[in-house]
């Protein structure tokens, strides 16, 4: 006759024999208990390895929070006013095209058409464009709009690169050149703000980070996301800030000295760069010049991303490159995506089970942990979202839209390692080894 009784963590079970003499004799057994006997432990091992993942995960958002630059302050952006410098320096804008006939009427007469004292020209540098980009350039041109055909590209050089190099070649010697993508639109004084921030601040690199589109569902969804990414890992103060590492720049609006860009090697430095922009901007501080960048709502770009396809391709293409083709790299980036953004909401949800199952101090430390650093990760995300106009009730969303990054960046590295590439603008990027700059 067996009669269990549940206690603890053990069973006892007690046992009633009958002796040849008729007497009963009762033995008592213990037995360590399932997952079937009682509800499961908060001090199961699953539960306590996501507590402490969520406390490495809490550990890492306070320090983001509070100690990583401030990468999401979105803030004031360049001054709308403030003193002019004594004298206006020239300006040349390098606008590397290919096949962009479609989007230059929304973009090309904004630029042309900057109030600004001092002499100001536009070099459209065509780069093998088959849509008719050098004739609708030629429809919407003034006097300050030249336009060059690129030669052909050297081995060696990424596309844009050369195309850049072009129009600097045709610039003449400017105090200083703007490099602007065609898809990038100028608001009134534009200009103005970013010359008098360079010349007044002593800044030798004055860089906006564009507004980019955010019409559709997935452009909602992604583009905020994007930027938040790029901020936290060039947080814009410390690339602000002289004696700091952290070297950037957005490619759509940056304005750099010749005589520093000069000074630093030339673009034949970064000729093979798929990610330019990050590239001039670390080129131009390792050699000692002063950066500026800010988030603009001046500088808008007009580049639409429809399709969920769109926008993976923009970051599939070069992605890989950005973690210089390194395989543990790459695993060091999805480990570190995982453990920042998807154990949190992890840990929370997990820990809220096991406590509804019964858990005990392991399942209350997962929630906690987990929520909090969920919590943190939401706040820093609000005012990306509202410099986007968007509703902070999508923060909560962000740990999803990490774990696409997380395998738009692992696809990248897929494409490069089957020799695909990721085509852009109707080339595919060569297949380049870890040790390409």
């Amino acid at each position: 006759m067996r009669h269990p009784t549940l206690r603890g963590s053990a069973t006892t079970a007690s046992i009633l024999r009958v002796d040849r003499h008729g007497q009963v004799i009762r033995r008592t057994s213990r037995r360590r208990a399932s997952w079937t006997d009682a509800p499961r432990d908060a001090t199961l091992p699953d539960v306590v390895v996501l507590g402490i993942l969520a406390l490495a995960a809490l550990a890492g958002w306070l320090y983001l929070a509070s100690g990583h630059g401030g990468f999401w302050r979105t803030g004031p952006g360049l001054p709308d006013g403030g003193a002019d410098p004594p004298e206006w320096p020239d300006v040349v804008a390098v606008v590397p095209a290919r096949d962009e006939a479609a989007v230059l009427p929304e973009t090309l007469p904004p630029l042309l058409a900057q109030e600004y004292p001092g002499e100001f020209r536009v070099v459209l540098v065509d780069d093998g464009s088959t849509d008719g980009t050098a004739e609708t350039a030629g429809r919407l041109a003034t006097e300050r709009l030249l336009i060059v055909p690129a030669a052909e590209r050297p081995d060696g050089w990424a596309g844009k690169v050369w195309t850049m190099s072009e129009g600097v070649r045709a610039a003449g010697d400017p105090e200083f050149l703007l490099f602007t993508d065609a898809d990038i639109a100028y608001g009134p004084g534009a200009l103005k703000k970013l010359v008098r921030a360079a010349a007044t601040g002593e800044r030798d690199l004055v860089s906006q980070m564009a507004t980019l589109r955010t019409r559709t569902a997935w452009e909602r969804l992604i583009v905020p996301a994007f930027v938040y990414f790029f901020a936290q890992l060039y947080p814009f103060r410390r690339v602000s800030r002289d004696g700091a590492r952290t070297a950037a720049a957005a490619g759509g609006c940056v304005l750099v000295r010749r005589a520093v860009l000069d000074r630093a090697g030339g673009l034949g430095r970064i000729r093979g760069a798929l990610i330019d922009d990050v590239a001039l901007g670390r080129l131009v501080k390792r050699s000692g010049g002063r950066c500026r960048l800010d988030l603009s709502r001046d500088v808008t770009s007009r580049r639409p991303y429809p399709r969920l396809a769109d926008l993976w391709t923009m970051v599939a293409r070069s992605a890989y490159d950005q973690l210089r083709y390194s395989p543990p790299l790459l695993a060091a980036t999805v480990v570190a995506l995982l453990l920042t953004y998807a154990v949190p909401p992890a840990a929370t949800l997990a820990g809220l089970t096991a406590l509804a199952l019964g858990g005990g101090a392991a399942a209350a430390l997962a929630t906690a942990a987990g929520a909090l650093a969920w919590a943190i990760m939401t706040l820093t995300y609000v005012p990306m979202l509202r410099f986007y106009g968007l509703s902070p009730l999508r923060a909560p969303a962000l740990p999803l839209v990490a774990l696409m990054y997380a395998t738009m960046t692992v696809d990248s590295a897929r494409r490069h390692y089957t020799g695909k590439g990721t085509p852009w603008k109707g080339r595919t990027p060569a297949k380049r080894s870890p040790t390409t700059s």
